[in-house]
């Protein structure tokens, strides 16, 4: 039986064939994508799970360089050591076309679905100026109306279409992406792959002191003696210096402890001069009280009589 779809796609020009082959060949290259970058996640993460650890090198550059940049940043400060920061600089560096394609994965929904809209406005326009050039025809004798009216009608249907074909191939092609995208995801994959390069990281840190201490004949100044002595030498400079700080503390206190005695004693200098000025007061005024009634008696006495 004939199948109205494939019927429908012997009506495409070249443009729509050409439209359709583009969203086919995106299609098919994200698709491509996908497995070739979530296989090279998986092949590196293989790896990790095989490594034995105890310093050996890896195949893969991009987790050579993870170790040799986290070993760089511990020697420098133990106890602040960014692995996450470490981790997404060497993939930036090592793993940059694996980025690319997993943007171009990413980004392919959205362009099949443009590309699917761009057949549909081209179709439709086809569609458009077709009709017009057959209602706007010069007159034409009767035995040829027909038949032009049919060309004209059959190149508009061809236009139509190139827009509903292109349309139902972008969405299409859009759905089985987002379908890849869920159950294949490229981006949960190299998630997973940085976490585990992490957990490797921290085990492998917190395993190395505890294998270069149980090794026979390892490196000096490794071994839980010297560990120990490093340890007691660390706390009594940090007790010497809490000490002094001590001591500098108790001296500032005896200086303020003087200081308030030397206040106290001027306070009471003072709360004592004032007694005797109050007292010198009051009888400088017992004094003028008396000079005043002295003047006085003095005046009624020598006053003329009249």
């Amino acid at each position: 039986m004939d199948n109205p779809l494939l019927r429908s796609l012997s009506l495409l020009d070249t443009s729509g064939y050409v439209i359709i082959a583009i969203i086919v060949a995106l299609l098919v290259s994200s698709i491509l994508l996908t497995i070739v970058v979530r296989a090279r996640y998986g092949r590196i993460e293989r790896e990790l799970r095989r490594h034995p650890g105890g310093g050996l090198g890896f195949e893969s550059n991009v987790l050579n360089r993870i170790v040799n940049d986290a070993e760089a940043a511990r020697a420098q400060n133990p106890y602040d050591v960014n692995t996450q920061a470490i981790i997404e600089r060497a993939f930036d560096t090592d793993l940059r076309g694996a980025l690319v394609g997993e943007r171009y994965v990413k980004a392919s929904v959205g362009l099949l679905i443009i590309l699917g809209l761009v057949g549909t406005f081209y179709g439709l326009t086809l569609s458009i100026g077709n009709l017009v050039s057959l209602v706007t025809g010069d007159g034409t004798p009767g035995a040829e109306v027909t038949e032009s009216l049919m060309l004209g009608l059959a190149q508009a249907l061809s236009g139509m279409s190139v827009a509903f074909s292109c349309s139902l191939f972008g969405i299409m092609s859009a759905i089985i992406m987002t379908l890849v995208g869920v159950f294949a995801s490229i981006t949960d994959r190299r998630v997973a792959l940085m976490v585990a390069i992490e957990s490797f990281l921290d085990n492998e840190f917190q395993a190395a002191p505890r294998a270069a201490a149980a090794r026979p004949g390892g490196m000096p100044g490794r071994g839980p003696a010297a560990m120990n002595a490093a340890t007691s030498d660390d706390l009594e400079r940090l007790l010497a210096g809490f000490g002094d700080s001590v001591n500098q503390l108790q001296q500032s206190v005896a200086q303020f402890e003087a200081a308030l005695v030397s206040f106290s004693s001027t306070t009471r200098d003072f709360r004592e001069f004032n007694f005797h000025l109050k007292d010198n007061v009051q009888r400088m005024s017992l004094s003028f009280g008396d000079l005043s009634e002295t003047l006085k008696e003095h005046a009624r006495v020598t006053r003329p009589r009249s």
